[in-house]
């Protein structure tokens, strides 16, 4: 493998790429340990796939915003490296699949000229932002959410303390009380208030989705704009210091506060946002894409029925009356990179700004002159393109499943086209007067948000009579009731997954015929109850009389058998004494880095990091509990006597404080970084000791 080479203007930038592509080059050598190697490539977007061999990359639009000439180079990049297609997420992502490892640094570098990144795209960091595709252009929206949502993610991109977190934060920033992006769901969520002439959020707190989804805590009703960034970064610091590190499945921010309680939570937040002493006065903004909408020939759509459908759903009001936003439904998140091209130069003809990424896995093309609705239809149309339904029955979200995930039972996409097709045929009428969701898991983990959908699935197996049958667990009942606030769906049932379309048969049939006058789906669940329900659908799981067919999951050839792999949603990471030690010393070099470009208090953090990474180290040798850096702190009290005399500190605590409560002069980040070097040198020293 020859060493990689970038031109890159940005240093920052060039020097995370080419330690991306030395730490490649070690682990291959066989110089650096799979596990180390797993978090930093986690870090910078790289991600394995349930194919040996080949990468999924994941790339991050914050707010989903993405110009004219990021499409095209997606469309690019899509087919020199990966298999031509990218993948739309529910958090506002692009992945690639199908990636050569050794061409993940190249393919980041020619991603960066259009100022596109992969950095913290995945692992135990601040993940993508999360914001409303309609902010700006929200008729009912306070303010516009842009400039803040933006400011977000440049202040955490790289920042020290969302490096190396217990698992991932996710934030989301709605645009109005509707609550679009479901900020109920995420780590912090933000939802846009103006209150006495003041613009502020309203903060929620540890929402997750997952085996055991959460709805977010309220923990202030309303945080004047101004103070956004500082009150952030104290609930990530808080979530970094007493966030459990050791057991995978319990280190999110929600298992915090159901574990402390959410007035500890909050009190150690505002101990911590005590602390600061700026406000937030500039706010960044994307850089924006503007283009003069030519004067076209008004054209007449190429099919007349199949324009007015497609009005009916997917045009949708801003707040100039002139302009519309136009929703590009797209089917399971995918689009081949040759019809992504051609979709860029239409959204460069026919929108003054650039589009946006929406939650649900389509594009948002935004401020079209609404005269010229015709042309974008037939321009859409052409690329298949124009498909309605935008946000009806039909939009269903589904993530990979087992087409590419580790951790996917089934299959969702060919489940997802099957529910399409019946709903066309059959079920037409829902698709306009039934505001109905549909969302697919491939598994438990909710990736697909079903959770929160009226009708949700996620794969699974059932056993019977020495077979393995694919599966569908269904979910109903759940619903976003706005404002930070939600109702998640409750498991009814499993059937074999050759039965969805006698399911969905009964559940719409039973709903259609009895439900009250404007009833929704979720209002008809909530007053029926989930026992009627499972006595409709009860006969469908049913395995006495099973034919062959049903053993076989949809799009496959083969009789099922669950493979299940180990997934990196979290950045798994094992606790080798040597990895620790590694990476502690790697964080050193880190904060000289730091030092050399004046960002003291990055360095500082940084070496903060590294002292507690080394303590643990020790610890974990010694058999001690190590689950947070809290707990870390306090457990090394008694080893600390060994270095007392060297460092001249009368305990841990003190030493690792230092980083915090004293002035970041030179002199002393200097002398702090060498005290750092002298007590991972008597850490490894300790270590080995041990060993022996």
């Amino acid at each position: 493998m020859q060493s990689f080479r970038t031109e890159l203007e940005n240093p920052v930038v060039e020097k995370d790429i080419l330690e991306l592509e030395k730490k490649i080059r070690l682990f291959k050598e066989g110089k650096l340990d799979e596990e180390s190697f797993r978090s930093l490539r986690l870090a910078r977007g790289v991600y394995g796939q349930r194919q040996k061999g080949v990468q999924m990359v994941r790339i991050k639009f914050p707010l989903g915003i993405i110009r004219p000439e990021q499409w095209r180079r997606m469309a690019e990049m899509s087919e020199k490296y990966a298999d031509g297609n990218v993948h739309l997420t529910t958090r506002q992502d692009i992945q690639l699949h199908h990636v050569s490892l050794d061409e993940t640094p190249q393919l980041w570098a020619e991603l960066e000229e259009d100022e596109i990144t992969m950095r913290e795209a995945c692992g135990n960091t601040v993940r993508n932002i999360t914001g409303s595709p309609f902010a700006g252009i929200d008729p009912v929206e306070p303010f516009d959410v842009t400039p803040y949502g933006w400011t977000l993610f440049e202040h955490f991109l790289r920042n020290p303390i969302g490096q190396e977190l217990g698992r991932k934060f996710k934030i989301a920033i709605s645009a109005s009380d509707e609550d679009d992006v479901r900020a109920y769901l995420h780590d912090l969520g933000l939802i846009p208030k103006f209150k006495n002439g003041q613009k502020g959020f309203k903060v929620l707190l540890g929402g997750g989705l997952g085996a055991q989804p959460f709805v977010a805590s309220v923990v202030k009703d309303f945080l004047p704009v101004d103070q956004l960034v500082n009150y952030a970064t104290a609930a990530l610091k808080v979530f970094d210091q007493y966030g459990e590190r050791n057991r995978r499945n319990k280190a999110r921010l929600k298992y915090l506060i159901k574990d402390k309680g959410i007035d500890f939570v909050k009190d150690q937040i505002e101990n911590e946002f005590q602390s600061f002493t700026t406000e937030q006065q500039e706010w960044s903004k994307p850089k924006k894409y503007y283009n003069a909408v030519g004067d076209f020939r008004i054209e007449i759509p190429l099919d007349d029925l199949a324009f007015e459908n497609w009005k009916k759903t997917n045009v949708f009001n801003q707040k100039n009356s002139d302009l519309k936003a136009v929703l590009v439904k797209v089917k399971n998140g995918n689009l081949q990179s040759s019809i992504l091209r051609e979709l860029a130069n239409l959204i460069g003809l026919f929108s003054q700004e650039e589009s946006r990424l929406t939650i649900e896995q389509n594009i948002l093309i935004r401020s079209v002159p609404e005269k010229y609705l015709p042309n974008l239809f037939n321009g859409l149309f052409k690329l298949s393109l124009a498909d309605f339904g935008g946000g009806s029955i039909r939009d269903i979200t589904s993530c990979p499943g087992t087409q590419t995930c580790n951790l996917g039972i089934t299959a969702t996409y060919e489940v997802s086209e099957v529910i399409d097709q019946l709903l066309i045929k059959e079920y037409p009428k829902f698709i306009f007067d039934n505001p109905i969701q549909i969302k697919i898991s491939g598994c438990m983990n909710a990736c697909g948000q079903h959770t929160v959908a009226d009708i949700g699935f996620h794969g699974s197996s059932i056993k019977a009579d020495g077979k393995v049958y694919p599966a569908l667990q269904l979910l109903l009942g759940g619903k976003n009731l706005g404002n930070g606030e939600a109702v998640f769906a409750e498991k009814v049932i499993k059937v074999p997954t050759k039965r969805v379309e006698n399911l969905l048969r009964l559940l719409l049939d039973d709903y259609d015929k009895n439900k009250g006058v404007n009833e929704t789906f979720h209002a008809y669940y909530q007053g029926r109850g989930k026992i009627h329900f499972y006595d409709l659908l009860k006969p469908l799981a049913n395995l006495s009389e099973a034919d062959d067919d049903t053993l076989i999951d949809w799009g496959a050839k083969e009789r099922f058998l669950p493979q299940i792999g180990v997934g990196e949603c979290a950045g798994v990471k094992i606790d080798l004494v040597k990895t620790l030690i590694f990476e502690a010393e790697e964080k050193v070099e880190e904060a000289r880095y730091f030092l050399e470009n004046n960002q003291r208090l990055d360095a500082l953090y940084t070496l903060y990091s590294a002292l507690i990474q080394g303590a643990k180290a020790l610890l974990v040798q010694k058999g001690e509990k190590t689950n947070s850096k809290n707990q870390i702190e306090e457990a090394f009290e008694v080893y600390f006597s060994v270095f007392q005399n060297e460092l001249k500190i009368g305990s841990f605590s003190q030493f690792i404080q230092q980083s915090k409560t004293q002035k970041p002069s030179i002199d002393f980040v200097e002398n702090y970084l060498g005290q750092t070097r002298k007590f991972l040198n008597r850490i490894n020293q300790l270590t080995d000791d041990n060993k022996s």
